[in-house]
């Protein structure tokens, strides 16, 4: 069988991005089509393999600044020649799943959300984008059409995996599709348990709005707590602005020392919420407890009371009781890493292998017409 995976774009490493190895180990001859490409960006599994891109990789800025191109990503991905593959498997969470095949390609999506900006998410971007107010008007006109375009583009799919409880629901509320939930991988083989306890608070993650890692920074400088941030974006410098001497930003970091701040932090401070979220599960893979916003995709990844906590409100005194609350529980590592092993890599792919193995033989054998 000749397979392509489809992906959003491959331009900085996240939780998408680690599917999508996962894909490729699967499926080791398998071409990856995306939108835009830059390996520097990137983990060394996604170097020097065969990537092919569309029409915007070549546009200024394109590498460092695919937002701006996404009104063009709709075409970009319908510009993509797939005849030729008996399967394709998309990641996508914005407009991956659009590609055209043939009648005789079995499409299967592994969707990490419906275009989360588009649908009941696209109050909060528009409410919050610092934009002027014809700009504003014109986002609303424009986001009408992609929410057309991404619920016709949803019938090109033959089968949709969902990454979480949390996202089958919202395919079925936008998409009015069925589909089977496969939880994403966690590199548990890279985590460990460590016996060394320092006294800090961690958050990894991406510095964009919606992760409201204000919310932890606020909470972090009335607690007077050390909290330590690993990773970057275009709110960092922001965020540093409102920071106390308690809170130190340390940027990107390579997996070995990511891995070092896991395995000896107090807990793991999750302030957002996510389709699903895959650090919550790193961190409870090294054996430290989680305190999560207790909604959306954490609800699948923590236990409460037993590798982690919730709070229910995004407010800063909301999460200052969760961590008072968390500092008079004692957690046991080995039942925090035991349940994250529940969501290792070789299991999803085991699931991963089976699904499409299972429906390609349904799809070659199927008939959904009939002839008079």
């Amino acid at each position: 069988m000749k397979v392509a995976l489809v992906h959003d774009w491959l331009t900085n490493m996240g939780g998408a991005e680690r599917v999508v190895i996962n894909f490729k180990e699967i499926f080791k001859d398998a071409p990856i089509y995306t939108t835009i490409y830059n390996p520097d960006n990137l983990g060394d599994e996604l170097k020097n393999i065969d990537v092919r891109t569309s029409f915007l990789q070549n546009k200024k800025d394109a590498k460092k600044n695919h937002q701006k191109y996404f009104p063009f990503m709709p075409m970009a991905f319908e510009s993509f020649d797939l005849n030729d593959y008996d399967i394709v498997l998309s990641s996508s969470s914005s407009c991956a799943k659009g590609v055209v095949t043939n009648p005789n390609t079995m499409h299967v999506c592994y969707c990490h959300s419906p275009m989360r900006y588009g649908w009941e998410f696209y109050y909060e971007y528009a409410n919050t984008t610092d934009m002027k107010k014809l700009k504003k008007k014109l986002l609303k006109y424009f986001m009408d059409y992609m929410r057309i375009w991404d619920n016709v583009s949803s019938n090109r799919v033959d089968y949709f995996i969902a990454n979480s409880e949390n996202v089958a629901r919202r395919i079925w509320k936008h998409y009015r599709r069925e589909s089977v939930v496969i939880h994403p991988p966690v590199r548990c083989n890279l985590f460990n348990i460590s016996d060394e306890d320092e006294d800090y608070f961690l958050i990894v993650s991406r510095l964009v709005e919606y992760k409201k890692i204000d919310l932890a920074i606020e909470a972090f400088n009335e607690l007077r707590l050390p909290l330590i941030i690993i990773g970057d974006g275009s709110e960092r410098e922001k965020l540093e602005s409102k920071a106390k001497g308690n809170i130190k930003f340390l940027g990107r970091q390579p997996d070995n020392v990511i891995k070092k701040y896991y395995s000896k932090c107090r807990a793991f401070i999750f302030p957002g919420e996510e389709d699903f979220g895959i650090t919550p599960l790193e961190s409870q893979a090294s054996g430290r407890p989680v305190i999560a916003f207790g909604k959306g995709g954490a609800l699948e990844t923590v236990v409460d009371g037993q590798t982690g906590i919730f709070f229910d409100e995004q407010t800063v005194d909301e999460l200052k009781l969760a961590v008072k609350k968390f500092q008079n529980i004692d957690f046991d590592k080995k039942v925090i890493r035991k349940h994250a092993e529940e969501f290792d890599e070789a299991i999803f792919k085991g699931k991963i292998k089976d699904f499409i193995d299972e429906k390609y033989e349904e799809f070659v054998n199927t008939k959904k017409w009939k002839v008079l």
